[in-house]
């Protein structure tokens, strides 16, 4: 193997490493606050965190004009060519914007909070609540666009530091919100989480780009072309966000509070392994797919994306499907136990999610919008009609077999557009890896349906899927990068140091 080509998979595996880190740090930081957030709300009161973060979530997607995502492909495109004055001018622009994007949500926010209230919950009038949370959509919006000059300017350190403060900021503020109000500390906690974040933000970008906002009409019609594009990720971002609320919605009505809750854990504990390989995709993965300028590198960038990702992610999926009986009371609490089955078949969807973002990430790096946005609708209609027929099949576990088969279909559609429409090719060592690492996730769930957790062959026979999986994993990694080697020239620094 070439050095060029061993230095592009290590750069790959250097960040989904770094990244990855800060996940797992994460992980740490959330197994504290859940555990405590548990203990405080209880599961209704965790279900209602997550319905008002949801639609939060989706009320920021649905304003911030797409922003964030063109953005980043508007500005890497000069930070990559050199042209510095043009990339500072166009950072203006973007702030601009994000300005009014803040103003814009907070007014939605007050406005559709009847309209809200009347959505998402069957009881009681929330509408207060909503009124009360329109700061935090404002606050995510400039949180996002500052982000996204800092993912496209290469400030890659920054951002983790960024997010390495939050977490800490995150757990401290809604711990002792928690343990003093209770569930009436849920909407300070989630506005106070958003300002925290918005600071952080800020301030490092403000570091390296001052703030200059002269002429702000004339940049605001400079970035027409960006909110154009933009325009495409706000319907992506109201699907998306629209199908997580739908879902909470169906499930609260299903339910109750206390299904929302079970849902809400099981659905954070998978989502939160799988960003220990996905956290890069956006501040790394995106910016240097934007840069490829023909249709070879491009498929050799996405192609590396999808080999490491799958390899990392498939001893976690593993790891997860064995330990979750362990991990849930350890991050929740007795209660939550029901939430293990449901994890254990929706961890599937990691691995199928290793091998999907990347392509769809293709038609983001394009300014492809319409493309765009098709794949993502076709994803969100599929996931709310299969989890409202599974849950009513099979009940809590029946929301995990529908996560895991929407990304199935998910993995088809994207592959075969991408296949048809950009000329991807996957490779045969893609299509090894994944039968390999499938055939062993499959073996370890028919050990957690074949065995209770309890006795000695159901951690026998995991522990013997988790050493295949982790071994060929970092086998292959050994083979095509340079990390062990640069690894091995650093403590040699150090000891001669």
């Amino acid at each position: 193997m070439t050095t060029k080509r061993t230095e592009a998979y290590g750069h790959v595996l250097k960040y989904i490493g770094v990244f990855g880190g800060i996940q797992g740090l994460n992980m740490l930081v959330s197994l504290v606050r859940n555990k405590l957030a548990a203990l405080l709300l209880g599961p209704d009161g965790m279900g209602l965190a997550s319905l008002l973060g949801t639609t939060v979530n989706f009320v920021s997607q649905s304003t911030n004009l797409g922003i964030p995502a063109s953005g980043v492909k508007h500005l890497s495109d000069l930070g990559e060519n050199g042209e510095r004055e043009a990339a500072e001018h166009y950072i203006m622009v973007i702030r601009s914007w994000s300005i009014v994007t803040a103003l814009l949500g907070m007014i939605v926010c007050v406005l559709a909070g009847p309209l809200l209230n009347s959505q998402t919950f069957t009881w009681g009038d929330h509408t207060l609540h909503y009124v009360m949370l329109a700061p935090a959509v404002a606050l995510l919006a400039l949180t996002s666009g500052e982000a996204a000059i800092l993912k496209a300017m290469r400030r890659l350190r920054s951002l983790a530091v960024i997010q390495v403060y939050g977490m800490f900021v995150s757990l401290v503020v809604s711990v002792l919100l928690y343990y003093f109000y209770g569930q009436s500390g849920i909407v300070p906690v989630i506005v106070l989480t958003a300002l925290s974040s918005m600071l952080l933000t800020v301030g490092f970008s403000l570091r390296y780009y001052p703030l200059r906002l002269s002429g702000v009409m004339s940049l605001l019609a400079e970035g027409m072309p960006m909110v154009r594009l933009g325009l495409a990720f706000v319907a992506a971002g109201i699907l998306g966000s629209g199908a997580e609320m739908l879902v909470r919605s169906f499930l609260n009505v299903a339910g109750g509070l206390d299904m929302v809750g079970f849902y809400n854990a099981g659905y954070m504990m998978v989502t939160i392994c799988g960003g220990l390989v996905f956290s890069s995709m956006e501040n790394d993965f995106f910016p240097r797919l934007s840069s490829c300028t023909d249709h070879r590198s491009l498929r050799q960038t996405v192609n590396r994306q999808v080999e490491v990702s799958l390899l990392l992610a498939a001893p976690i999926v593993v790891l997860l499907m064995i330990a979750v009986p362990v991990l849930v009371p350890l991050l929740y609490t007795g209660d939550f136990v029901p939430v293990a089955a449901m994890v254990q078949v929706a961890s599937f969807s990691v691995l199928l999610k290793a091998m999907s973002l990347p392509m769809s990430y293709i038609s983001l790096s394009r300014g492809d919008s319409r493309s765009f946005l098709l794949l993502e609708a076709v994803y969100d209609v599929l996931l709310v009609l299969l989890l409202v027929v599974c849950y009513r099949w099979w009940g809590l576990r029946g929301t995990g077999v529908a996560l895991s088969l929407s990304y199935v279909v998910d993995l088809l559609v994207v592959y075969m557009y991408t296949y048809v429409r950009y000329h991807y090719r996957v490779t045969l060592a893609v299509l090894g890896y994944a039968a390999y690492h499938l055939l062993l996730c499959l073996a370890a769930f028919s050990v957690t349906l074949l065995f209770p957790s309890a006795s000695w062959l159901y951690w026998g026979a995991g522990v013997l899927m988790l050493l295949l999986s982790f071994g060929a994993s970092v086998y292959v990694l050994y083979q095509k990068t340079n990390l062990w080697a640069s690894l091995v020239r650093k403590a040699k620094g150090k000891l001669h140091g």
